[in-house]
């Protein structure tokens, strides 16, 4: 079976012809599904990862089992852990999932070091992408620290995008760091005020503008 191509997609259109060539030269095609899980606490970091389609969803997992989305990856984004493990040599400390199917590059550590060495426009990318990410999570943090289960809820359906966000309430309460039964509790308080309606494994935005209040002001 032939290697599928490499997605130029998955390289910055902002890099000089001749960076992504060489960046293009040194990274294998990386194909995942939906699901499959990218790294786990512990593993070894084998190279940078450039998506070119699909979303990376990086993960704390505790001891019993229970998760914490620390931030998701999109193409053109750079992963925090990856690329610090990378830097320090250590290994990942949380999970890295493939939320969608996802395709993209990965760039072998050796290449990585190399080009991050020789190249300041390739180190230029890496280190923006890197406090790009770093300023995001300090952001959720926050949010988890400070803001309050409503606002966090409000602000985590309005992420999806849609009128109608296909998750449960277990995927939810990940998303914004608290408990199942809270996020049953807030969502039938939301259902209540006319803001949404629940279906099994999906809740309907009715209000977007209620709920964008309410995201603003927890």
């Amino acid at each position: 079976m032939a290697a599928p191509a490499i997605p130029d997609r998955a390289i910055p259109a902002g890099l000089d012809p001749a960076l992504r060539a060489r960046i293009a030269a040194a990274a294998a095609p990386l194909e995942a599904p939906a699901g499959a899980v990218l790294f786990h606490p512990g593993d070894a970091c084998t190279g940078f990862v450039m998506l070119g389609t699909g979303t990376v969803r990086v993960d704390l997992v505790a001891e019993d089992g229970h998760t914490l989305l620390l931030y998701r990856v999109a193409p053109g984004e750079a992963c925090l852990l990856t690329t610090a493990c990378l830097f320090a040599g250590e290994a990942y400390t949380a999970e890295g999932r493939a939320e969608t199917a996802l395709e993209g590059l990965l760039l072998p550590r050796g290449a990585f070091d190399t080009l991050v060495a020789e190249s300041p426009a390739f180190r230029r990318f890496v280190l923006a992408g890197f406090g790009a990410r770093m300023t995001a999570l300090m952001a959720r943090i926050e949010a988890l620290s400070f803001r309050s289960v409503d606002h966090r809820l409000a602000e985590a359906l309005l992420a999806h995008g849609r009128r109608e966000v296909a998750a449960t309430q277990a995927e939810l309460a990940v998303e914004v760091g608290t408990a199942r039964e809270v996020v049953t509790r807030r969502l039938n308080a939301l259902a209540r005020e006319g803001l949404v309606a629940l279906g099994r494994g999906t809740v309907v935005i009715l209000d977007p503008a209620g709920l964008r209040t309410r995201s603003e002001s927890g």
